[in-house]
């Protein structure tokens, strides 16, 4: 069976490059321009990996990539833009995005980084449908499933990257979790950016655990990070 990429772009000769380029490697390729009609194909489609062009006429990709994951909190997706200021990568991954790719760009660098997504999440549909998973960490609970952290009756809803972050962590409970090994399973690879991007959600998550002193994410100096309670 081929893998179905839904493919947003507006660029008319680009995205003529691309589906074709896409489909002679044998991929099942949709082709939307305008961002307003995206999320009526997306149910009917039903695609295994997302290519969104972050400028759009009528609806950002940003916007899409939100509702996607809203969706769908296992679905690969990846951003394009001409965009290169680093806010506007930061705000690509806490707008649900796997990846992000700046243009110009080559076909063979894009099916590199949909194949290596599509290999961190093959399988996650099934996921989706099984019991719903929860962690106790001190006096949070934790549902991945929702991307949501409860304390008592309040609820914080996390991005793609803080869930994703959180429960490696709570599947190696008080057991050291490598840099590299947190940076290639969220990022896909551990670049230097990516190191970056790793501080700031660990120090968002940090503050997200605040309210219970127990509770830590513990730094371990050329090695990675602890979570404890």
């Amino acid at each position: 069976m081929k893998t179905k990429v839904l493919y947003v772009e507006d660029e008319p000769f680009l995205g003529k490059i691309v589906k074709e380029s896409l489909e002679s490697r044998q991929y099942e390729v949709r082709l939307i321009a305008d961002g307003a009609e995206v999320m009526d194909f997306y149910d009917f489609f039903k695609p295994d990996i997302c290519v969104l062009d972050v400028m759009l006429p009528n609806r950002d990709g940003f916007s899409l990539g939100r509702d996607i994951r809203r969706r769908n909190p296992h679905m690969p997706i990846i951003f394009l833009t001409a965009k290169t200021q680093t806010e506007d990568v930061i705000q690509g991954f806490e707008s649900g995005g796997n990846d992000y790719l700046r243009k110009p760009f080559s076909v063979e660098e894009l099916i590199a980084r949909m194949e290596n997504l599509l290999r961190l999440f093959g399988g996650n549909s099934a996921m989706a449908q099984s019991p719903e998973q929860q962690f106790s960490i001190g006096n949070f609970r934790f549902f991945p499933n929702r991307q949501e952290m409860w304390i008592q009756d309040q609820v914080r809803k996390l991005s793609h990257r803080e869930n994703q972050l959180l429960l490696l962590l709570c599947e190696r409970p008080h057991q050291p979790v490598s840099r590299k090994d947190i940076m290639e399973a969220v990022w896909g690879n551990d670049s230097f950016f990516n190191s970056r991007n790793l501080d700031v959600y660990i120090t968002r998550l940090r503050e997200y655990l605040r309210p219970d002193e127990q509770v830590q994410i513990l730094t371990l100096k050329g090695v990675g990070y602890r979570l404890i309670w």
